[in-house]
């Protein structure tokens, strides 16, 4: 599913003009990705939390010669579906 064709679903869902669907799905997602930039938990009940985690240097091999590599400490972004969302997509959630 496109952007687009996300914003056209949320909008007749929500009853909200495309442009202020687009509006507000713009925001959220900024809101999200400057949060868990800047370290934050982002919990939404129901749906998942988004949050960053650190990932510790390491050594890897380089897949075409072999030899040995470090690989950097980095951040990284990570999403967590909750209880709810998880049993929706299997086909469990409770009615």
């Amino acid at each position: 599913m496109t952007k687009a064709e996300f914003i056209d679903i949320m909008s007749e869902k929500s009853g909200l003009s495309k442009a202020n669907t687009h509006k507000a799905l713009d925001a959220f997602i900024e809101t999200v990705i400057e949060g868990v930039a800047s370290g934050k938990k982002i919990m939404i009940q129901g749906f998942g939390t988004f949050e960053q985690v650190e990932r510790n240097a390491r050594e890897g091999r380089n897949p075409h010669s072999g030899e040995k590599i470090m690989i950097a400490a980095s951040k990284a972004p990570k999403f967590t579906a909750s209880s709810v969302f998880k049993g929706v997509v299997k086909g469990t959630a409770a009615e």
